[in-house]
């Protein structure tokens, strides 16, 4: 290698490499390498502004060999002459490249295998196929990398395929029990996998390496790095903080009202109520369609006489038949297939997505849901289908303004929220809240409240959705929430059904955000009108309001939701705490008592902030659960018995409540 100081950064050429190694943030390294002449110049999800690091570089020989070393508060960086990077915390090895080859690294065996630790493999085009690879440690636990669907808290022996599909979304920065943070800082398709022989990255068309790694004591330390330099959520909204209602589909204006004023009747108190897809003529033309939607203006003036905020859905698919199709098509506003016809989704309609990474397709769709939305009083957007959903998931397929899909695409969620965000912020300073699907690194300062996805309404799912949470919290993502008993269920009346839903909705009442919705069947809803396009020959599913599940449920979830309300100065000071330093609502056992060490094992309870230690009840007729008690004194607060902490014990769960306990 040839080393050299630039301006603070280390630099190291080698055989067509060039290695940037910088300080980026607090006790924290940005660390490039590129075969090209000279590095894109993206920042991708490093976008704060950041006082310059005060790096120490050394710069020496070892063994007759090039040798250097990169030193940013607690955390350095050393390169020997073969280029493997090794990282250390206080000078305790954190993580290490993986390198078998002659020579390079301490490690004598394999030598022979001549695997090397970032390499290029040449694509047709220009881009490389880029692996990366560190030594693995068998004492280390993994968490983090957004929301996968398995019961997996601890990735450690994971393999994750990054690339946003529906209910899958990569954020790819990673919390390690060692102490240190990671970010892979590129939105390429690819895989990590975290196995117990080697740790690799892979990217699988890109024009250079970059990633970023921080060092810290506990986990809270890590995030706080990682949000000051991805960014933080904005202050969230106090008059959000209770039940949001929605259900597939409310299909006309009069179903809307009739329900926000069945609530009312019921003494169910709602902030919001959410108008689904195909309230529209066709997708891509971005509003009501008048059949159904004569005079929304007049029910949204209603709705907000109520105190009822609302929220209407907008998804970026843009039919051939929509009145805006061939003039975006002509624009270039449209992704871009690379072969074949024009259609990338295909639901209700022969649909191309629009380009959301595209500057003039964000102005030009945001003018029309300005108009058509936005002016009538139109409070939020739900940006659904923001993976984006398609045909199928063939990335190689599709190219974006930004470049081929398969390079970039895993941030087009962000870009797509950024439609609206970017725009309401312009010319309002109300706080900005959308609903997605999706979502990447950085997206948590776009005012992204990001739901788990089309998930079964099975017991399973809902101990996935525990693990997807807690990991969307540690990738820095601190507003998220899931459909309440889950998206798709075959019949409302299963009494398992029923069950599944009450403890859904206890879990749901101490997350960050109180949401039903659901595609409740059975379908034997007659359609509105016999056209073939628009929401009235659409299916809908059956009811999805309190009182729907009978009267017993619904005392329930009626006195649940008093519960909600009597915390919500809680639940704010906790979007406060997100809003300053990044700390999630929903947060692992560790996150709070990092010195426990059993905390790093537990994870089918969490904490809800500080105070709450939460137990949800995830199988079905389980009336009874162990509950682990860090240290401390712990009140249920149910019967406000209070037990000392450093021990396992068996707490009741009859099915009007779940064992919730607070720190005394």
């Amino acid at each position: 290698m040839i080393f050299s100081n630039d301006n603070g950064a280390l630099v190291a050429r080698r055989q067509g490499e060039t290695l940037r190694i910088e300080g980026w943030g607090k006790d924290a390294f940005r660390v490039r390498s590129t075969m090209f002449p000279d590095f894109t110049g993206n920042n991708w999800a490093l976008t704060e502004e950041v006082k310059a690091s005060e790096t120490v570089i050394s710069i020496t020989e070892k063994d007759n060999c090039p040798y250097a070393e990169i030193t940013n508060g607690r955390v350095k960086a050393t390169v020997n002459f073969a280029g493997v990077i090794t990282f250390y915390k206080d000078n305790e090895l954190i993580l290490r490249e993986y390198f078998r080859n002659y020579g390079g690294t301490e490690s004598k065996e394999s030598r022979c295998l001549k695997y090397v630790n970032r390499d290029y493999r040449p694509l047709v085009g220009g881009d490389y196929n880029f692996t990366l690879k560190f030594e693995s440690n068998d004492k280390e636990k993994i968490f983090g990398m957004g929301q996968y669907q398995h019961p997996y808290t601890n990735l450690k022996g994971c393999v994750l395929n990054m690339e946003q599909r529906n209910s899958q979304i990569t954020i790819p920065f990673e919390v390690s029990s060692l102490g240190y943070g990671f970010l892979w800082n590129n939105p390429a398709v690819g895989r990590v996998t975290f196995g117990n022989n080697f740790t690799e990255w892979i990217a699988e068309a890109t024009k250079e390496m970059d990633y970023w790694i921080t060092v810290a004591d506990a986990p809270r330390q890590l995030i706080e790095n990682y949000t000051a330099v991805t960014g933080r959520a904005p202050q969230f909204p106090d008059d959000l903080l209770g039940l949001w209602q929605c259900k597939l589909r409310y299909r006309t204006q009069e179903e809307v009202l009739k329900v926000a004023h069945a609530c009312k009747d019921n003494g169910v108190p709602i902030d919001c109520i959410v108008i689904d897809f195909f309230h529209w003529t066709v997708q891509g033309d971005w509003k009501f369609d008048k059949t159904y939607w004569p005079d929304p203006k007049a029910m949204v003036d209603e709705l907000h006489s109520m105190g009822i905020k609302v929220v209407v859905s907008v998804w970026p698919s843009v039919d051939k038949r929509s009145e805006n199709f061939y003039d975006m098509l002509e624009r270039g506003l449209l992704v871009k297939n690379e072969r074949g016809g024009l259609q990338n989704y295909d639901y209700q309609g022969d649909c191309t997505i629009l380009d959301a990474t595209n500057p003039e397709t964000k102005e030009y769709v945001w003018n029309i849901c300005k108009k058509n939305y936005y002016d009538l009083g139109i409070d939020m957007f739900w940006l659904d289908n923001s993976e984006p959903d398609l045909v199928k998931y063939d990335f190689d397929s599709l190219r974006y303004y930004i470049g081929p899909a398969l390079e970039v695409s895993n941030i087009y969620p962000q870009h797509y929220s950024r439609v609206f965000y970017d725009n309401m912020t312009k010319i309002s300073d109300k706080p900005v809240v959308s609903l997605l699907r999706s979502a990447w690194a950085g997206s948590q300062k776009y005012g992204n409240v990001v739901w788990s996805g089309d998930v079964p309404s099975t017991f399973e799912a809902f101990r996935d959705q525990l693990a997807a949470g807690l990991n969307m919290g540690l990738a820095g993502i601190p507003w998220w929430t899931t459909d309440i008993g889950g998206f798709m269920t075959d019949d409302v009346n299963d009494p398992d059904f029923r069950q599944l839903l009450i403890r859904w909705y206890e879990f749901a009442v101490f997350s960050p955000v109180l949401r039903m919705h659901g595609d409740r069947g059975p379908y034997d809803i007659p359609p509105l009108d016999n056209r073939d396009f628009g929401g009235g020959y659409l299916h809908t599913g059956q009811d999805n309001e309190l009182w729907s599940y009978g009267e017993e449920n619904f005392r329930i979830m009626k006195d649940q939701l008093d519960i909600r309300h009597k915390l919500k100065p809680y639940i704010k000071s906790l979007y406060e705490e997100a809003s300053e330093n990044g700390s999630p609502l929903l947060r692992t056992l560790f996150y709070e008592f990092p010195d426990d060490e059993k905390c790093w094992e537990v994870y089918d309870e969490y904490m809800f902030g500080a105070q709450y230690l939460v137990a949800p009840v995830m199988e079905l007729n389980q009336y009874e659960r162990e509950v682990y008690l860090p240290a401390g004194k712990w009140e249920d607060i149910r019967d406000g018995k209070v037990y000392d902490g450093g021990q396992t014990i068996t707490a009741k769960a009859p099915i009007e409540s779940i064992p919730v306990f607070k720190l005394k």
